[in-house]
């Protein structure tokens, strides 16, 4: 199967490549400022978020028309198939749309509805992300967690005020306490959790992520050596045929390593 998942890397490589150059000359124009308008839930999309939500559709339904897609934008609804694509075309879309430059592109392959895949696209650092975690999928292959193509892992050093922890824009009543590391808050889900999987950040938790903000991540941050917490009752993945994707939020807690967990999960609580 080896050549199969070289196939899948140069794909999501070369896919995201060629999407996230057009969305830096979107950003570097400022498209993403002059054309921006407000989801359901309150969320920010743009034309270049559209744009971009299509060209990777289309994408996977040349390279891999027997493969099911997910997607922010379009196709909400977890297909019967045994592969399906995760997509996230702008993930950082209110740091895209009002200039700020982080923000990425998330590419996560599923298998009978569980990652074990990742790669994830942040043009404006020019870094590119992937790993493979198979899990009990029964599947075989490379394995790690890259960045640029070098191993990554996840930090071995105690917390401590020179050590970083993420936050998102919800998880904010964390600070309401002493915390046992300096905070940091990024804007991109995606982003968040990958500083752990490179060792940048001991922890991260977001409070409201879409399927499409952790697919990728998930495998990643896991190949990477981290450690993930679903802050709810029932299980992330595997994902269900049928479902509806667009309106559930799956609270996370990424530490990185299993001894972590009991510290932070005491702050992050009340996501519950």
């Amino acid at each position: 199967m080896g050549d199969f998942w070289q196939e899948v890397v140069e794909f999501a490589e070369g896919t995201t490549a060629k999407v996230g150059q057009q969305l830096l000359a979107d950003f570097g124009a400022g498209f993403g400022q002059r054309e921006v308008t407000e989801k359901a839930d309150g969320s920010l999309v743009t034309r270049s978020d559209r744009w971009a939500d299509g060209a990777l559709r289309a994408a996977i339904a040349q390279t891999y028309p027997g493969h099911g897609v997910l997607s922010e934008e379009v196709a909400h609804t977890f297909p019967d198939t045994d592969w399906c694509w995760v997509i996230d075309p702008i993930d950082g879309t209110t740091n895209f749309a009002r200039g700020v430059p982080l923000w990425g592109i998330s590419l996560g392959l599923l298998y009978r509805g569980t990652p074990v895949f990742g790669h994830v696209r942040i043009p404006p650092l020019q870094q590119s992300f992937y790993g493979f975690w198979y899990g009990e999928s029964g599947l075989g292959g490379p394995a790690g967690a890259f960045l640029n193509h070098q191993p990554i892992q996840v930090s071995q050093a105690k917390p401590s005020p020179n050590q970083f922890f993420s936050l998102c824009a919800r998880s904010t009543a964390v600070l309401k306490q002493a915390f046992p590391c300096k905070i940091r808050m990024l804007g991109v889900a995606t982003y968040n959790l990958l500083t752990v999987a490179a060792g940048i950040s001991l922890g991260g938790v977001e409070a409201t992520p879409k399927i499409w903000d952790i697919a990728a991540v998930w495998a990643i941050v896991q190949a990477a050596g981290g450690q993930w917490v679903a802050l709810e009752t029932e299980p992330i993945f595997p994902l269900q045929p049928g479902q509806n994707y667009c309106s559930r939020a799956f609270p996370t807690l990424v530490a990185s390593r299993p001894e972590l967990v009991s510290v932070f999960d005491p702050y992050v609580d009340f996501l519950r």
